[in-house]
């Protein structure tokens, strides 16, 4: 199976963009997965260097922040239309939130589903905190009401939100659910008390970094099955304040764009 990686443009929004796409190029990656501005001037010149550099692209969306239920479905679609209009590989949506009722991250769902089928551009869904999937425990009755729902699996929030590494029976039986639907991954180590390790590569990490790629390990055999010919995989550690830093200088711990090529390298040499 074809394991394609992808460059998070999330941390260096102050590189120019031709400066970034060719790191990117350089560093291995064969796409990015990141967001697009609303204006379509700087849309196109973003298209232009991605196309450039022989690029993939993955659409994020994350900006919809707005919490009245009316202007939320506007803010929302207006942002995967617009990310629609690139063409790229999939969408990799942060959707609803975890205030919402069930019905309500539902109806939103759907919505992307219809622009989905508008547009011909996929939509996944992000298990991601403060949205619809902010918690394992909270996932079945979203599976169970939605059997074309699609996920971009990043379990380090999962671990965030419930304070272990999802070792619990029950975890480890809704873990075997979810994985059948995953598309897409972001490759972040969690651990019981935040959803970014400093460094992955630090022996203190080692139970958390061997967790998740058991579970990785577990998708890629998963989609090996079925007869999946690809899969996606963004490593995303992030910048300050994701990563932990020093008190007072606020100096990170850690290397961000090194902790990702790292990983990426990691996940290569593993799946190759």
């Amino acid at each position: 199976m074809k394991i394609q990686f992808f460059c998070p443009r999330w941390g260096s929004e102050e590189v120019p963009y031709e400066q970034f796409f060719d790191k990117v190029k350089q560093d291995g990656y064969e796409g990015v997965e990141m967001p697009l501005p609303l204006d379509e001037k700087e849309r196109d010149e973003i298209l232009e260097h991605i196309q450039k550099n022989d690029l993939l692209l993955i659409g994020q969306h994350w900006e919809c922040t707005l919490s009245g239920s009316d202007t939320y479905e506007a803010d929302y679609e207006r942002y995967l239309r617009n990310l629609a209009t690139a063409q790229p590989l999939f969408i990799n949506s942060q959707s609803g939130k975890d205030y919402f009722s069930i019905e309500h991250n539902v109806n939103i769902i759907r919505l992307a589903d219809q622009i989905a089928e508008e547009t011909g551009v996929p939509i996944v869904h992000e298990t991601h905190r403060g949205k619809f999937s902010y918690s394992i425990s909270v996932i079945l009755p979203y599976l169970d009401q939605l059997p074309e729902l699609r996920l971009c699996a990043d379990f380090s929030h999962w671990c965030a939100v419930s304070e272990s590494l999802l070792e619990a029976p029950e975890q480890e039986q809704i873990l075997q659910t979810v994985m059948g639907r995953v598309d897409h991954v972001h490759a972040r180590i969690g651990w019981q008390q935040a959803a970014q390790v400093a460094d992955p590569r630090a022996p203190e990490n080692e139970e958390a970094l061997s967790r998740h790629l058991q579970w990785w390990d577990m998708i890629v055999e998963q989609r090996s099955v079925a007869g999946k010919e690809s899969l996606t995989i963004t490593p995303e550690f992030g910048p300050f304040p994701y990563m932990p830093s020093l008190p007072y200088v606020q100096q990170p711990l850690a290397n961000q764009w090194q902790t990702n090529v790292h990983m990426m390298n990691l996940l290569r040499d593993r799946y190759q």
